[in-house]
Order: C-alpha cells, then sequence, then structure tokens
C-alpha cells in the first residue's frame, strides 16, 4: 500500500512544507484520523461468534460488501466499488474444513455461503473457521474468524424427517432465507407440525447428479431434509401407495394431492422423497461388558526349541531345476528334428511337380518378350 509522504516521514505537517510549529492538524482531522485507524483495526481483528443448533441446518453467509471495506484504498461513504472477491475457509489449523461444513461462490461477484448440519459431537466444542477473502483485482487479503458454537437439541427432537427433491433449484438459491422460509412454509401447511425445521441441504451434484446443460435454464437440483414433532401427514403418505410406486417405476409422475402447494414456486420429484421415521427404527447399538482386564489362564508358556535340525536341500534344489531343463531339452531337440531333419529338397521337390507346371513361368516370360 503507498503511504503519503507525511505518513512517512512521521510529521503530520510535512505534505504542507511548514514544520511542526508552522502547522498543525485540527481536532477534527486528528479525531477523524484516530477514527479511521481504530475502525480498520478493528475489523482486521474482528471475530464473530454464532451459535447453531446440532442437528439443524446452519447458513452463514459471507457478504462481499463486508470485507470490501477491508482492502485499501478504502472507499469513502457513497462509493460503490465491484471487485472480484474469492473466499478460502478452512478449520484453523487444519486445511480444510469440518466434514458436516460446506462451502459455495459461484461467481467472484456473488457472496459465498458456509452451510451445513452440525453433529451432535461437537456439541460445547468452539470450531473457530478461518476465512480469508482474496481481492482479485488488487490481490489484497482479509482474514476473519468465524467460532461456531454448536448447542444440543436433545431438548427438542425431530424423530420424523422427510427429504425432499427440488428439480428447480439450485443449492445457493435454496440457502436464500427468502426461499427457504417459503419452503418450509409450504411443507408446514402441509404437514401441520408445531415444530418444524431444516435440517440439511445438499446439492444433486453430491449424490451423483449430472451437470444440467446450459440451455432453457435448467437447474442442478437439491435435496432438502426438513424434520418435524409429528407423523407424517396423509398427503406425504400418498406416494407409498402401490399406484404412485408403479407409476414412479414406469418414469410416471405421481398422483399427489397437495402438488399444487408447492408448484407455483418448487418443482418437486415425489418419486425421490424419502420418509424417516426415528420412533421405529431399532437401535443396533450393544452394550460392551468390560472385564477385570486380566486374560484367562492357559497353562505355562512354551517357546521354541533354540536348537533346530538342520535340512538337506540339495535333492530339491536338483528336483527343481533337473525337471525344468530335462523338458526344455526334449522339446529343443524336436524342434531341431523337424526344421533340420525333415525338410524336403529342391529334386524332390521337382519330382512332384508336372513338367506343364514347370515349364509355364518360361512361356509366359518368352511372350513377354516377343
Amino acid at each position: 500500500m503507498l503511504l503519503p509522504r507525511w505518513w512517512e516521514l512521521g510529521d503530520p505537517c510535512a505534505w504542507t512544507g511548514q514544520g511542526r510549529g508552522a502547522r498543525r492538524m485540527s481536532p477534527a482531522t486528528t479525531g477523524t484520523f484516530l477514527l479511521t485507524v481504530y475502525t480498520i483495526f478493528c475489523k482486521v481483528h474482528s471475530d464473530r461468534n454464532v451459535y447453531p443448533s446440532a442437528g439443524v441446518l446452519f447458513v452463514h453467509v459471507l457478504e462481499r460488501e463486508y470485507f470490501k471495506g477491508e482492502f485499501p484504498p478504502y472507499p469513502k461513504p457513497g462509493e460503490i466499488s465491484n471487485d472480484p472477491i474469492t473466499f478460502n475457509t478452512n478449520l484453523m489449523g487444519y486445511p480444510d474444513r469440518p466434514g458436516w461444513l460446506r462451502y459455495i461462490q459461484r461467481t467472484p461477484y456473488s457472496d459465498g455461503v458456509l452451510y451445513g448440519s452440525p453433529t451432535a459431537e461437537n456439541v460445547g466444542k468452539p470450531t473457530i473457521i478461518e476465512i480469508t477473502a482474496y481481492n482479485r483485482r488488487t490481490f489484497e487479503t482479509a482474514r476473519h474468524n468465524l467460532i461456531i458454537n454448536i448447542m444440543s437439541a436433545e431438548d427438542f427432537p425431530l424423530p420424523y424427517q422427510a427429504e425432499f427433491f427440488i428439480k428447480n433449484m439450485n443449492v445457493e438459491e435454496m440457502l436464500a432465507s427468502e426461499v427457504l422460509g417459503d419452503f418450509l412454509g409450504a411443507v408446514k401447511n402441509v404437514w401441520q407440525p408445531e415444530r418444524l425445521n431444516a435440517i440439511n441441504i445438499t446439492s444433486a451434484l453430491d449424490r451423483g447428479g449430472r451437470v444440467p446443460l446450459p440451455i432453457n435454464n435448467l437447474k442442478e437440483g437439491v435435496y432438502v431434509m426438513v424434520g418435524a414433532d409429528v407423523p407424517f401427514s396423509s398427503c406425504l403418505r400418498e406416494v407409498e401407495n402401490p399406484q404412485n410406486q408403479l407409476r414412479c417405476s414406469q418414469e410416471m409422475e405421481p398422483v399427489i394431492t397437495c402438488d399444487k402447494k408447492f408448484r407455483t414456486q418448487f418443482y418437486i420429484d415425489w418419486c425421490k422423497i424419502s420418509l424417516v421415521d426415528k420412533t421405529k427404527q431399532v437401535s443396533t447399538y450393544q452394550e460392551v461388558i468390560r472385564g477385570e482386564g486380566i486374560l484367562p489362564d492357559g497353562g505355562e508358556y512354551k517357546p521354541p526349541s533354540d536348537s533346530l535340525k538342520s535340512r538337506d536341500y540339495y535333492t530339491d534344489f536338483l528336483i527343481t531345476l533337473a525337471v525344468p531343463s530335462a523338458v526344455a531339452l526334449v522339446l529343443f531337440l524336436i524342434l531341431a528334428y523337424i526344421m533340420c531333419c525333415r525338410r524336403e529338397g529342391v529334386e524332390k521337390r521337382n519330382m512332384q511337380t508336372p513338367e506343364e507346371q514347370m515349364k509355364r513361368p518360361f512361356i509366359q516370360v518368352f511372350q513377354n518378350l516377343q
């Protein structure tokens, strides 16, 4: 960063060509200068704390506007800067993010988004995410820390979970609070639960989906899992009846009565809906019975003898070499006999060839010469 000459000289009045005693900064100018330095210092070293719940969707937007003010030259109030900015996120001390946390940013001119579903294993442990912003025009960088304090959600269980596949959305579009709120509102209107939360959002590309062609505004598709505290409604259960299952097997759209409540904004593939009732799942956990830590008595240990009997490998060596050598020699003799002793001589060949056939090439050559 290029600094003015008065900053380099340490004299705020050097730019005027006058000494310190001749001219000084006014109190208002000094206050503005100190406030600017304090603001920049606080922005560079600020940390942000968030408190998501385990098992509930967490979304944090990395706003470009928030980081623009940290790249020199610092914009003045009212100025508009549209520098391309990208972000790099990682767990402090590690090269990548935690397994449950994902990140997406389509272009350097769009905001980045951190999203995922925190796991119960990290409850009570602060997860520090380092966020590094890169200005792709000036190559300046700025770093912030995002401290994720995961809270327990065991007091508010969501045993009934449904996963929807929305065909006309990309993951960053679905993560917008307005769009996600509209979808949860439509689900709540159909399901009628007391508590409803988004649990996770996954791009169809992460499930093995194909990148759509850039025609007709095709979308990648997104899976949205929601959880509620009441059993599934009859409308959601309609996809499980035999008629709809048959239509799905024939790649036809099933007949769902409540589809019209989503169709205005969301195109749902009802054949890919997944309903999970955790109240009926049988736990496979087996309690480990710990013993006293003493192995059962297996008698006195008998190590192998120090004196081993000598063994003669000469016979084995001869058999290993003699048998293949003898076979190879026999094959060599047979091949030599066929190649050298069974050849037909020229005289024998001429005797077996008719005389007319022997003279025909010479007659053709003589005719060609004439």
